[in-house]
């Protein structure tokens, strides 16, 4: 079988994952690697042990034309994706992008119909849709064992990485919203986002007004962002200068006392009807809050009523990823931080006594996993669909357009103080 000649771009915290992945897979041909930083392409090739005639470049223009290369895995800050892989499938190369597909809802849908006149493969590594835990769940979700469903919630918290060039939402949210989407087969039709901000009150992030820093540009690539991925190393990524954040740049009077108002969440803020339209009652509008978010709670409406909660925050020495999905008979829990058992389902259920309900069936099983990287089966699956120019039908462009529209809908309900935003369907 035919390899496929590969060119990275971006060999950082989970770049250098990629090279792995894609120099041991049989179906492809390691071509190139591309990095600004000289010292990183060095300490790759010593890692790895290159072969002589893999490319190690520091802008993508030098190799861009090399005929060897057929795909192009992008694994670069999000606020360069929209150039390079519109550059690429231009070229003629398929494409594998790491998450988000980009920033912007038009910029998605542009570089999906691209690819389609080009007839070339786009691809999101929205790794967590290849993880076995994942696609387990949607089998329980499936089968029924749950019951009727009733809601979901996931936390995804830790100590840093502090972003600065995204709030906590976009560096976030994205792993749960997509599992939510994947196990129940839904999008969600409705979103809320509150947020609260203690770091970079000084900072702010427009999805579509994104600035584009010198180093940035596609003649000199940055290391991979610092997103939350599992098992990558923050070696690689250059540090701020340590005056970046002088302590004046937070005056006290940027957060004035009544923006975060006490009754912000009362008792009643979900309501047992949950109709779209009592989600969000007149008085509880906070201001928009300034800065970028360190802590964003987000709620999500599915067509047929459930709804999904998150709870997102780089500032909570609690690290955790666990994301549960609740029914009558039971809950699926799906959490990371409990490696030998990180998927199990706690039966249980009520039976009625006249006025009282009791709780009955309560036993906790532990479900069987699949053992593979979830990286190597997006690699594998990319390879696959230039194989046989087939889109994959869990991560194609189109889910990762999705997402990002999704992720919109929430930036736009955060920064109007937590309002319900519907979230429209994408022209296809």
């Amino acid at each position: 079988m035919k390899e496929t000649g590969v060119a990275i771009l971006g060999a950082g915290r989970w770049g250098k994952h990629l090279v792995r992945n894609f120099l041991t897979h049989p179906d492809a041909c390691l071509v190139a690697v591309v990095d600004p930083y000289p010292e990183t392409l060095a300490a790759i090739k010593d890692k790895y042990n290159l072969a002589p005639e893999v490319r190690l470049a520091t802008d993508w223009e030098s190799i861009r034309d090399l005929p060897t290369i057929e795909a192009v895995v992008i694994a670069t800050p999000a606020v360069t994706h929209y150039t390079l892989i519109k550059d690429a499938l231009q070229q003629g190369k398929h494409v594998l992008a790491e998450k988000p597909l980009t920033l912007d809802v038009a910029e998605c849908l542009e570089l999906c119909h691209l690819a389609q006149e080009k007839q070339r493969q786009l691809m999101v590594d929205h790794t967590y849709l290849f993880h076995p835990a994942v696609k387990r769940a949607q089998e329980v979700v499936n089968s029924g064992c749950l019951g009727d469903l009733r809601y979901g919630y996931a936390a995804r918290t830790n100590l840093g990485p502090v972003r600065q060039d995204v709030d906590s939402l976009w560096d976030l949210a994205i792993h749960d919203i997509a599992i939510f989407n994947h196990c129940l087969g839904q999008l969600p039709v409705q979103v809320q986002a509150y947020g609260r901000v203690w770091l970079q009150f000084q900072k702010e992030f427009q999805v579509s007004q994104l600035p584009v820093e010198k180093e940035f540009q596609v003649t000199q690539l940055p290391v991979e962002s610092s997103e939350d991925n599992q098992g990558c190393s923050q070696s690689l990524t250059p540090q701020q200068p340590d005056n970046l954040q002088p302590p004046n740049l937070q005056p006290p009077n940027l957060q004035p006392p009544n923006l975060q108002p006490p009754n912000l969440q009362p008792p009643n803020l979900q309501p047992p009807n949950l109709q779209p339209a009592n989600l969000q009652p007149a008085n509880l509008q906070p201001s928009t809050p300034q800065g970028l978010a360190d802590l964003v709670q987000v709620t999500l409406t599915y067509p047929t009523g459930f709804q999904a909660f998150i709870h997102l925050c780089w500032l909570n020495p609690d690290k955790q990823r666990r994301l549960g999905i609740v029914g009558t008979q039971g809950t699926l829990i799906f959490d990371e931080m409990v490696a030998q058992a990180p998927l199990t389902i706690q039966h249980g259920y009520f039976e009625q006594n006249g006025e009282y309900f009791i709780p009955a069936g309560q036993h906790r099983e532990v479900l069987d996993l699949e053992s593979h990287e979830p990286l190597y089966s997006v690699c594998d699956r990319f390879l696959n669909s230039v194989r046989l120019s087939q889109p994959s039908s869990i991560s194609s462009g189109w889910v990762g357009a999705q997402l990002v529209n999704i992720l919109s809908c929430l930036s736009q309900s955060l920064h109007q103080g937590g309002v319900p935003v519907t979230v429209p369907q994408l022209p296809k």
